[in-house]
C-alpha cells in the first residue's frame, strides 16, 4: 500500500486543519488506519486509529474531543479532522495502515504494515 498525507500547514492556535491520506495499490478496506506524530526532538506518538469500516475509532488522551478521525472507503481516503489547536500539537503527522489480519486496533508504530511520508502541522500561538 502507498499512502501519500496532506493537508498539513500553518494555523494559529484555536484553528482548524483536516488532514487527508490517499492509499493506493491494494484494497483500502483490508486496512485499519492510523495517525501518528513525531515532533522537534521527541518520538513519533499514536493519535487516532479507526477500523476498516470506521465502525471503531481509538484516540490518544491528549487529542480526545478535538480531534476526530474518518474514512471514505470508496475514496480510499482517512482524514484526521483537527480542532481547537495548540501549539503542542505541532509535529510531522503521518497515517500508517495495519492489516486486518489483525482485528484489533493499535497504537503502536510497530503493528502498522504501511506508512505514507508525513504532512507538516505547524501551530502558533
Amino acid at each position: 500500500v502507498q499512502l501519500q498525507a496532506s493537508g498539513g500547514g500553518l494555523v494559529q492556535a484555536g484553528g482548524s486543519l483536516r488532514l487527508s491520506c490517499v492509499a493506493s495499490g491494494r484494497t483500502f478496506s483490508d486496512y485499519h488506519m492510523g495517525w501518528f506524530r513525531q515532533a522537534p526532538g521527541k518520538e513519533r506518538e499514536f493519535v487516532a486509529a479507526i477500523s476498516w469500516n470506521g465502525g471503531s475509532k481509538y484516540y490518544a488522551d491528549s487529542v480526545k474531543g478535538r480531534f476526530t478521525i474518518s474514512r471514505v472507503n470508496a475514496m480510499n481516503t482517512v482524514y484526521l479532522q483537527m480542532n481547537s489547536l495548540k501549539p503542542e500539537d505541532t509535529a510531522v503527522y503521518y497515517c500508517a495502515a495495519r492489516s486486518t489480519s489483525s482485528w484489533n486496533l493499535s497504537t503502536l508504530m510497530n503493528e502498522y504494515d504501511y506508512w505514507g511520508q508525513g504532512t507538516l502541522v505547524t501551530v502558533s500561538s
